[in-house]
């Protein structure tokens, strides 16, 4: 059954939509998009570039119209006016779109990506593709991912070095079924609560913290309300475009299409490339802020994860089946860099130095117990 219940805001943004209506100002055809992020934050910057190339592509005949700031809803409500056809485009994080098609779950498991490579070849790779495509009998349709970083926690209180630490602490998670297992798998207790309530959250101590990437941690000022910030990286899930499908077939031409759609898929290098410069001046602005920035040992994360993957094998074979697939390329791109390292020689000079990068030292030696 679709899910396309409409709270209160959500019925006060249909009726004002279908007012305005897709429209066109003139000879232009405006599309609507809506998201729930900070017009600073890289994400809704990704989607302006994304914007300005439907305009470029259209000689000024297709506008993008950006309403960030859950001025239409949150995540969730904006992909219900998708479904219903009173909304053009959204931004969804992958964990809410498992609420509406569960193959996007997979985004949440922990420590489902080795490292960014991985990650991209699979996004960018016919795997990503085909759960872009899984959207359209939900009546949306995938667009593009956007990166959205790692997710770590931060809390108030105590530190999280160990996933013992995690024990007790009430923890924000997305309304995901799987971040929610997640983290209680991992030892806390997983509290859904909207973003947009959340530094209010953290402040009255309703939650003792949250997890999240950090671009997303300094612009929504979670630090000001947070003592510790712990690089546990223990998932990476994308943001994902996506249109209504009624506007993809009852709104647009073929030519419109393509123009979409080459924009959503262009403006993705662009936003990355501003996601790894954001992600690197957050977290020295939240250290400069007094924000204790942690590194805790991840194996003891990604140890306590096995319960996780276990419950998979046993509850969702479908799912366990695409993490071991998604699994197997990370380790193919793995085992094709040691075969490049064992080549050369200044990777061996370094390598006997003991100099190697920890990222790639570490995920070599661990992959076998992820």
């Amino acid at each position: 059954m679709l899910k396309t219940i409409i709270p209160h805001k959500a019925a006060f943004v249909v009726l004002m939509l279908l007012v305005a209506g897709c429209g066109t100002e003139q000879d232009t055809l405006v599309l609507r998009l809506a998201h729930g992020l900070d017009s600073s934050h890289p994400v809704h910057r990704g989607m302006e570039r994304m914007s300005e190339l439907v305009e470029e592509k259209s000689d000024g005949t297709m506008r993008v119209v950006i309403y960030p700031n859950e001025q239409l809803g949150t995540e969730r409500e904006t992909m219900e006016l998708l479904q219903i056809g009173s909304l053009d485009i959204t931004k969804v994080s992958a964990a809410i779109m498992e609420n509406f098609i569960p193959v996007y779950s997979i985004f949440s498991v922990p420590f489902l990506f080795y490292d960014a490579e991985h990650m991209k070849e699979v996004l960018d790779g016919p795997i990503g593709q085909r759960i872009l495509n899984a959207a359209e009998p939900f009546r949306v349709r995938g667009l593009c991912y956007y990166d959205a970083g790692s997710r770590s926690f931060y809390t108030n209180g105590r530190p999280i070095e160990t996933p013992e630490d995690l024990r007790g602490l009430s923890i924000r998670v997305m309304e995901s079924a799987t971040a929610i297992r997640m983290v209680n798998t991992l030892g806390g207790s997983a509290t859904p609560i909207s973003f947009g309530e959340l530094y209010t959250a953290l402040q009255q101590g309703v939650v003792s913290g949250a997890e999240n990437n950090p671009p997303s941690f300094y612009l929504s000022r979670h630090y000001e309300v947070s003592e510790y910030y712990s690089m546990s990286e223990h998932s990476s899930v994308p943001d994902v475009l996506l249109i209504s499908t009624h506007t993809w077939e009852n709104v647009l031409n073929e030519e419109q299409r393509e123009i979409v759609s080459e924009a959503a898929q262009e403006s993705v290098p662009y936003q990355r490339k501003l996601w790894a410069e954001s992600s690197e001046r957050s977290l020295m602005a939240v250290k400069e802020a007094g924000v204790e920035v942690i590194y805790p040992d991840r194996q003891l994360f990604m140890d306590a994860s096995q319960a996780y993957y276990d419950f998979m094998a046993e509850r969702q074979p479908e799912i366990y089946a695409l993490f071991r697939e998604i699994r197997e390329v990370g380790e193919i791109m793995q085992a094709g860099e040691i075969s490049d390292a064992g080549n050369d020689s200044d990777a061996e000079e370094i390598s006997d130095t003991g100099e190697i990068e920890i990222s790639d030292a570490g995920e070599i030696s661990d992959a076998a117990s992820r």
